[in-house]
């Protein structure tokens, strides 16, 4: 995989505080902004601050998040996107003093689901890696950004002809933090066929 040039990027909701160099982006969220359509809760956000660039083919992303959260539903991550109906979102979202959330959120024509574990609530950095074949994607995380293990397979029904790419961090709630994204690579798809 090769190292991604940041200037190949663009803003979807582009946060008023931000700091971009040439291989790390720093975001300062902002309340109020989120990432979800409709199942249970009802809502529809579609605001959060994503760095974002398109890709045509087969892929694997990786980057390296680290965050400092410390109110409920801070979060950080990866994001594939389509349109506001369709796109897939992988982060660390802080719950209490307790324990986080490593999960994933799938939304598909314009519904959201959300696949979760517990983590300790002092982790502070996580690896994630996306891989695509055709409609259907692979997501990885790593606490060391060398041994990878698999979160989630899942299948976009939107046909899809640009697949965007790469991070975003919101808040939800009445609160901010700062996220730092770095070790953007991206390269062809080192998901395996299945035979």
């Amino acid at each position: 995989m090769k190292k991604l040039d940041l200037k190949d990027y663009e803003w979807r909701n582009q946060p008023r505080n931000f700091e971009l160099t040439d291989d790390t982006l720093s975001i300062q969220t902002e309340p109020g902004t989120d990432l979800w359509q409709r199942t249970h809760y009802g809502f529809r956000n579609d605001n959060a601050p994503a760095f974002l660039a398109g890709v045509n083919d087969d892929f694997t992303f990786q980057v390296k998040t680290y965050f400092d959260t410390n109110f409920m539903y801070d979060q950080c991550g990866i994001l594939m996107y389509l349109d506001s109906d369709n796109w897939l979102k992988v982060s660390v979202e802080h719950e209490n003093e307790y324990y986080a959330l490593l999960g994933s959120v799938v939304t598909n024509l314009g519904y959201s689901d959300w696949a979760s574990i517990d983590i300790p609530a002092m982790v502070s950095k996580m690896w994630y890696s996306l891989s695509r074949r055709g409609q259907d994607f692979l997501i990885e995380n790593s606490e060391d950004g060398i041994h990878f293990k698999q979160m989630r397979i899942l299948h976009m029904h939107l046909p899809i002809n640009i697949a965007w790419i790469g991070v975003y961090a919101c808040s939800p709630l009445q609160s901010s933090f700062k996220a730092v994204f770095s070790k953007f690579k991206i390269g062809p798809c080192e998901w395996a066929e299945h035979n």
